[in-house]
């Protein structure tokens, strides 16, 4: 019969030490307190014993769990899809925290039911704060978790008006997308549609903005038609606007994932590219560097995104002030398409 090894206890390990169990317990929770001479002995009788710090019990006494919930409210397909920039995001925001010594807890919570369980965990003590990205509509979930007193940082600013004011960092969507229809503006192209995300997101409300302002300032008259930030939705978009507008020469698409798809359609309308239509798309993912012809974008930082949201949720965390709002800039990269 397997004979069950009990778990070493503090006092197993003060008595190792020669030590009271207070001592042990400053030692083991990161005191900086206790002597040099003592601070050793107790780690020697650590791993003499094999001793492992009770987590939970430790939590109660310090209030904090050290993990962070990165929450998703998107379904798993689009997460883990080709685009990159979710992936990217979580991979700033898991550098970031293992930097800090801190456990990444993802969630996704695509349905009223799973908001509802994301909102009774964060709110049960079982992390020290929350990052929210991909936020779609007045998303009520960041500001009552804020509203309770966890620390919570979105990346793009909450649509809405939640309960208390919530935090946010994002990229210029407005500037990188005023800067790429400039350029168009600039090659002499004449009649410039767009393909725009959708209208319940951040980024989707916003490149629209930057679009529409920039056509406004230069006269012309905007061609709008939307997708959903899906491959397919560029390609179906792109029909509708050679359907609406024939004589469009250049075209500002909201996403790379969508411009791919776009170009699949100008492709099998015997458009060329740049030639008889220009296509700038929005992300840089990996993908715009080998689509036919190579495309053009605007390169967002994703995984600085998720840095920069990590470290001022962990400023939060630990009572600093921080800016409520932190943009961080945008790039035009300019290859064949356009």
């Amino acid at each position: 019969m397997a004979v069950t090894r009990a778990r070493p206890t503090l006092e197993a390990v003060a008595q190792r030490a020669g030590v009271s169990r207070a001592t042990v317990s400053r030692v083991v929770n990161g005191s900086t307190t206790v002597a040099e001479p003592i601070q050793q002995a107790v780690r020697r009788a650590v791993r003499e014993l094999g001793y492992v710090p009770n987590l939970a019990a430790r939590s109660l006494v310090t209030q904090q769990t050290d993990s962070v919930a990165l929450i998703l409210p998107e379904a798993s397909t689009r997460v883990f899809s080709d685009d990159q920039v979710f992936p990217g995001i979580i991979l700033g925001v898991s550098r970031e925290l293992e930097a800090a010594g801190k456990q990444l807890v993802l969630t996704l919570a695509e349905s009223a039911a799973s908001h509802e369980r994301v909102e009774r965990y964060a709110m049960g003590g079982h992390v020290d704060g929350v990052l929210f990205a991909s936020l779609h509509g007045a998303d009520p979930l960041p500001g009552a978790l804020a509203q309770a007193g966890l620390p919570v940082v979105c990346s793009g600013r909450p649509l809405g008006q939640p309960p208390v004011p919530v935090p946010y960092v994002d990229v210029d969507h407005v500037a990188g997308v005023r800067g790429a229809v400039g350029h168009l503006l600039r090659s002499g192209r004449q009649r410039i549609a767009t393909i725009a995300g959708p209208q319940d997101m951040v980024a989707g409300i916003d490149r629209l903005a930057g679009y529409r302002a920039e056509l406004r300032d230069a006269g012309q008259r905007p061609v709008e038609a939307f997708g959903d930030f899906t491959r397919e939705s560029g390609a179906v978009a792109m029909r509708q606007l050679l359907a609406e507008e024939p004589r469009l020469d250049a075209v500002f698409v909201a996403s790379d994932l969508m411009a791919h798809g776009a170009l699949r359609t100008l492709r099998e309308a015997g458009r060329r590219v740049p030639e008889d239509v220009a296509v700038i798309g929005f992300d840089d993912i990996e993908l715009a560097g080998y689509t036919d012809p190579p495309l053009s974008t605007v390169r967002q930082p994703i995984q600085d995104l998720g840095r920069t949201m990590t470290r001022q949720l962990l400023r939060l965390a630990a009572g600093e002030r921080i800016e409520p709002a932190v943009l961080l800039p945008t790039e035009l990269v300019l290859r064949a398409s356009a």
